[in-house]
C-alpha cells in the first residue's frame, strides 16, 4: 500500500494545525502510572500519545469551545457519526472509491456476459470476439475481487481507529462532568453507553460501506445500462423501484420508536447488572439473591419484549418487500421474453436486462433492509450520546488561570450552598485559615463539614459567596491546578483496579520508585505490602476489595504523602484503623502535616488534640472556634462531645481505646 495511505490510516492529521488540534483534543493516555526508573510489572507502560500533549497545552477557552462542540452532538447522532468519518478523510475516500469501482466492475461483468452470449448466439466461429469477451469478463471479475479486498483492508484499519477516537473522546468528556451528574446516573449505564456508542458507530460504518453504498451504486448503474439497452423498460423499472423504496422507507421510519425503546431497555439491563454485582456483599448480607434474580428477570423480560417488537417489525418489512419483489421480477422477465418474441431484443439483451432488473429489485430490498438496520444502530447511538454528552454543569472559565501562589491560605466568605433539590447546607458561612494552620472540623451529621471540603476542591460551585485559595477565587482558577495543590485522604477510600504501586503513585505520577516506596514506609503500609506474594505489583481489585479497610486507608495516606501538596484534607483519615494502627499512623500524619495547611474532619477528638484550631459547626454555620485547650474549658458542643468520649474510654471493659462516638 502507498505510504500516504498508510499515514492517513495511522494518523488522522498530517500536521499540527487548528484542525489537527480539533481532532486530537479529547484523547486521554491509556497507559498506567509507572515509576520513572526500576519498575518491573507484567503490564508495561505505553508511551504517551502526542495528542495528549496537545490537550494539555490548550487554554481553558479552547477546551470549553471543544467541549461545547461535542455537547452540541447530544441530539444529533448522525452528525456525531460523520464527525469521526471526517477525521480520516483519505482512508474513507479510498473505501468509497474501492466500493464504487468494485460495483462498477460487477455491473460491467454483466455486460460482458451479454456480449459473450450475443457472440455465441450468432453461431459463427470467430475466436477474436469470443475470447475478447471472455477476457473482459475474467478481468472484470478479478478486478472486482481485488477492489473489495483493498476496501476491506483499509476499512479494517480505519473503522477500528474511528472507534478508538470515539471512546477516548467520550471518556474525556465523561470525566469532565460534575459530581451532581454522577449522583443522578447509574455508573453501569454510563460505562455501557460508551461501549454501545462505539459498537453502534462501528456497525453503522460497516453497514453503510458494505450494505448501503453498494446497492445504491448498483441500482443507479443498472438503470443507466438499461437505459442504453431499452429506455422504455428502464423507465418502468425506475418507477417501480422508486415506489417500492418510498413505501419501505416510510414504513421503516415508523419503526424508529421501537428501536429507541429497545436501546433504552438494553441500557437498563447493563445498569442493573453493574449495580447488583457492585453491591453483591449487600445483596447476600440481606439474603436478597432470589429477589434480585426476580428483579433482574423482569428487567431482561422488558428488554426481550422490546427487542422482539423491533425485530418483528423488520420481518414484516422484509416480507412485504419479498412479495412485491417477486411480482415485479415475474413481470420484468415476462416483458423481456415478449420483446424477444417480437424480435426487438437479442438473447444477450434478455439476459442483461433480466440480470440488471434483478440487481435493481434486490438492490432496493438490500438498501431498505440495510437502512432499517442503520436506523436501529442510530437509535442506540442517539440514546447513548444524549446521556453522555449532556452539557457540563461546571467547567473552567474561559479566562481561568493556574493557581499562582501555593502558600495554603484558605477563605470562605459568606458562602451559601445547597445541593440540587435540597435545603441550604451552608448559610452565609465564613472561615479563614492561615497558611500552615491545622484546623479540625467537628459537628453533628449534616452540619456541612464534608461540604466545606467539597467546595474547597470545587467539586461544586457556591450559590453565593466566594471560596478563595491564596486570595484567588476558586472559580477563576483552573480546576486541575487547584486540585494539584490539594491532597485528600477521604473516608470512603477509592482505589483503582490496578497494582498497589500504581495506586500510591497516583498521587504524583512522575515520582521515582524510591519516592513511592518512601511514602509507603511513612504511611506504615510497606510491611503488609512486602508480605504479599506480588508485593507492590499486587492487584487490589475493584475499589480495593482485596485489601482490608485499614490497608486501603494507609495506601490513601501514602498517596497523599507522595503528592506533597501545600493543602491537606483529612476526612476521617483514621476511621478504618484499629487503635494500634492508628497510633502507628498518627506519627506519619504528624510529619505529613508539618508546614502545610490542614483541614481535618474527625469523629475521634483525640486525633485533633495537637491542632491549632477546632471549628465547631451546626446547621451550616460556625458556632465555636478556638484551640483545643480553649474549647475544652468553655461550655459548648466540643466539651460535651469530649466528655462523652472520655466517659466511653473509661467505660471500656477491655481497657483498650474505644472507637468513640461518631459525630462527623
Amino acid at each position: 500500500m502507498p505510504d500516504f495511505i498508510s499515514k492517513s490510516i495511522a494518523s488522522p492529521w498530517p500536521r499540527q494545525d487548528s484542525r489537527s488540534v480539533t481532532r486530537a483534543l479529547f484523547t486521554m493516555p491509556d497507559y498506567s502510572v509507572r515509576a520513572n526508573a526500576g519498575m518491573r510489572s507484567s503490564r508495561n507502560a505505553q508511551p504517551p500519545n502526542h495528542r495528549t500533549h496537545i490537550l494539555e497545552s490548550l487554554t481553558p477557552a479552547q477546551r470549553n469551545a471543544h467541549n461545547a462542540k461535542l455537547s452540541s452532538y447530544a441530539h444529533r447522532p448522525i452528525a456525531f457519526l460523520f464527525r469521526y468519518i471526517r477525521l480520516h478523510p483519505v482512508a474513507h475516500l479510498i473505501v468509497l472509491c474501492s466500493v464504487l469501482a468494485a460495483v462498477g466492475c460487477a455491473l460491467g461483468s454483466q455486460y460482458a456476459i451479454k456480449h459473450l452470449i450475443d457472440v455465441l448466439a450468432t453461431g459463427r466461429h470467430h475466436p477474436g470476439p469470443l475470447w475478447s469477451a471472455f477476457a473482459l469478463l475474467v478481468g472484470l471479475i478479478a478486478a472486482d475481487n481485488l477492489l473489495w479486498r483493498v476496501g476491506g483492508w483499509v476499512a479494517a484499519h480505519t473503522f477500528v481507529a474511528v472507534t478508538g477516537d470515539l471512546r477516548r473522546d467520550l471518556f474525556q468528556y465523561l470525566i469532565g462532568h460534575s459530581p451532581t451528574y454522577y449522583s443522578e446516573k447509574q455508573p453501569g449505564t454510563l460505562a455501557s453507553r460508551i461501549t454501545a456508542t462505539s459498537n453502534a458507530v462501528y456497525t453503522s460504518e460497516n453497514t453503510m460501506a458494505w450494505n448501503v453504498l453498494p446497492p445504491c451504486i448498483a441500482v443507479m448503474g443498472a438503470i443507466l445500462m438499461i437505459i442504453v439497452v431499452n429506455p422504455l423498460m428502464a423507465a418502468g423499472l425506475l418507477g417501480c423501484s422508486a415506489v417500492l423504496s418510498v413505501i419501505l422507507f416510510k414504513l421503516a421510519g415508523r419503526g424508529s420508536a421501537r428501536h429507541h425503546a429497545f436501546a433504552a431497555k438494553a441500557a437498563a439491563v447493563d445498569g442493573e447488572l453493574v449495580d447488583v454485582i457492585g453491591n453483591m456483599g449487600l445483596v447476600r448480607a440481606f439474603g436478597m439473591t432470589l429477589r434480585e434474580q426476580k428483579r433482574f428477570g423482569a428487567t431482561v423480560k422488558a428488554e426481550m419484549d422490546a427487542r422482539q417488537q423491533s425485530l418483528l417489525y423488520l420481518e414484516k418489512l422484509r416480507l412485504l418487500h419479498a412479495v412485491i419483489t417477486a411480482m415485479l421480477s415475474a413481470g420484468l422477465l415476462g416483458w423481456a421474453l415478449w420483446l424477444w418474441d417480437q424480435g426487438r431484443a437479442t438473447s444477450g439483451d434478455i439476459v442483461l436486462v433480466s440480470s440488471l432488473g434483478f440487481t435493481i429489485l434486490h438492490g432496493t430490498r438490500d438498501l431498505a433492509v440495510a437502512l432499517v438496520d442503520v436506523t436501529q444502530h442510530v437509535a442506540r447511538l442517539s440514546e447513548a450520546v444524549k446521556t453522555l454528552l449532556e452539557p457540563h454543569g461546571m467547567q473552567d472559565r474561559s479566562d481561568a488561570q493556574p493557581l499562582s501562589a501555593k502558600g495554603g491560605r484558605v477563605a470562605f466568605e459568606r458562602v451559601t450552598f445547597a445541593y440540587p433539590h435540597r435545603r441550604a447546607i451552608l448559610d452565609h458561612f465564613d472561615l479563614h485559615i492561615e497558611p500552615g494552620q491545622r484546623v479540625g472540623l467537628i459537628g453533628k451529621s449534616g452540619a456541612g463539614k464534608s461540604t466545606v471540603l467539597a467546595l474547597l476542591q470545587r467539586f461544586y460551585d457556591t450559590q453565593d459567596g466566594v471560596v478563595k485559595v491564596d486570595g484567588q477565587d476558586v472559580k477563576t482558577i483552573t480546576q486541575d491546578s487547584l486540585r494539584h495543590a490539594i491532597a485528600l485522604v477521604p473516608q470512603d477510600i477509592s482505589l483503582l483496579h490496578r497494582t498497589i504501586y500504581d495506586n500510591i503513585a497516583y498521587g504524583r505520577p512522575d515520582a521515582t520508585r524510591d519516592e513511592v516506596l518512601a511514602a509507603a514506609r511513612d504511611a506504615r503500609c510497606a510491611e503488609f505490602i512486602e508480605a504479599m506474594p506480588e508485593g507492590y505489583d499486587t492487584i487490589v481489585g475493584d475499589r480495593g476489595v482485596k485489601l482490608s479497610g485499614g490497608q486501603r486507608q494507609r495506601i490513601a495516606i501514602a498517596r497523599a504523602i507522595l503528592k506533597d501538596a501545600p493543602i491537606l484534607l483529612l476526612d476521617e483519615a483514621t476511621s478504618a484503623l484499629d487503635s494500634a494502627s492508628e497510633e502507628a499512623i498518627q506519627s506519619a500524619l504528624d510529619r505529613l502535616m508539618v508546614g502545610r495547611t490542614v483541614i481535618a474532619i474527625a469523629h475521634r477528638l483525640s486525633t485533633l488534640r495537637n491542632f491549632d484550631r477546632i471549628i465547631v459547626m451546626s446547621n451550616g454555620k460556625v458556632i465555636d472556634d478556638g484551640s483545643p485547650e480553649v474549647l475544652r474549658n468553655r461550655p459548648g458542643l466540643y466539651r460535651d462531645l469530649l466528655a462523652k468520649q472520655h466517659g466511653r474510654h473509661h467505660a471500656a471493659p477491655d481497657g483498650n481505646t474505644p472507637t468513640g462516638e461518631r459525630v462527623a
